[in-house]
């Protein structure tokens, strides 16, 4: 069976690890195995869970493409595959064109393309536009994913008080 070529808000969540309003596309409007393009209609939402006294700063852009490359990723899995969890490790070369979405002219269209990647990391680049078509905010970004084979688990620790030891 083939993955759908269009998602809708619920279909996406079932394919993410973000919930409720956390899970912040609200359509898939197509996807190819190097790129995706998604639809964003809450950004100007006053309980966004992003907003901040401020609105709804450019930097949550980065997230908005974090979900579209879990998403592509989920898309682009061998079928009967378990997802694996990614990271996002680094976000490079980020143009903030604006200061903030909320005030966007909506809805927004996340186009992000897969630019490199291997069994352990991916290499996107992502772009924001407004419904003009207008670039909001640009950059790159490296997802590490979770379960290499081989890797070394880190666990933190609580430091201890010297002067209790």
């Amino acid at each position: 069976m083939h993955p759908p070529l269009t998602l809708d808000h619920a279909g996406i969540a079932a394919r993410i690890p973000h919930a409720g309003t956390m899970c912040l596309l609200h359509r898939l409007l197509d996807w190819s195995a190097s790129d995706i393009r998604c639809q964003i209609t809450n950004h100007a939402a006053p309980d966004h869970p992003l907003r901040c006294a401020d609105g709804l700063l450019s930097p949550v852009a980065i997230e908005y493409a974090g979900q579209a490359m879990a998403l592509h990723a989920g898309l682009s899995a061998p079928a009967g595959s378990t997802p694996r969890a990614g990271f996002l490790a680094s976000a490079r070369n980020v143009l903030l064109h604006v200061p903030r979405l909320d005030t966007a002219a909506g809805p927004l269209c996340l186009h992000a393309q897969r630019l490199a990647g291997d069994g352990q990391q991916a290499l996107y680049q992502f772009r924001l536009f407004d419904s003009a078509g207008a670039c909001l905010v640009e950059g790159r970004t490296t997802v590490v994913l979770d379960g290499v084979p081989g890797a070394v688990a880190v666990t933190a620790t609580t430091p201890q008080n010297p002067a209790s030891t």
